[in-house]
């Protein structure tokens, strides 16, 4: 027959164990697209061992500073966000320039958002993040540890 191995069993957090921390994260001077990259990771729970696509797993975010946040080269000026309203000819575009001086909070909001899973999981984890424009933030009571994040 051949040698018995014995069956090895994928360990699997309980959610009554999962301990969630909250970070603080400064976005001043920090390019768009790399600090939503590991935002995104450090809210799916990716940098834990015990990470399981299925869970819930992850930290909450606090980000301050988001109106400060800055995208290279000519994407201020060149990089579009389309909305639609759902009338015929009702498209609606705006430039990156103009979308973060009328809502600092959205290009940041919405670059972690299309890095998460979409579905039930991916709203339950956009809900953990806290994007604030200014330094002020309304989580001082949950003490974030502040986090540099570190680019490869």
């Amino acid at each position: 027959m051949g040698s018995y191995l014995p069956q090895q069993r994928t360990k699997f957090t309980s959610n009554e164990k999962i301990e969630k921390k909250w970070i603080l994260v400064d976005a001043e001077n920090e390019t768009l697209g790399r600090l939503a990259s590991r935002i995104a990771h450090r809210l799916r729970g990716k940098h834990r061992p015990d990470y399981a696509p299925h869970q819930d797993i992850g930290d909450y975010v606090v980000v301050v500073n988001a109106a400060r946040i800055i995208v290279s080269g000519k994407k201020a000026d060149q990089k579009i966000y389309y909305k639609h309203t759902g009338y015929p000819g009702g498209m609606k575009t705006a430039n990156f320039r103009t979308k973060i001086d009328t809502d600092p909070i959205f290009p940041l909001r919405m670059a972690v958002r299309r890095m998460l899973p979409a579905g039930p999981l991916g709203r339950k984890l956009l809900g953990h993040l806290k994007v604030f424009p200014g330094e002020e933030h309304d989580h001082k009571a949950q003490k974030p540890v502040l986090w540099q994040p570190t680019y490869k």
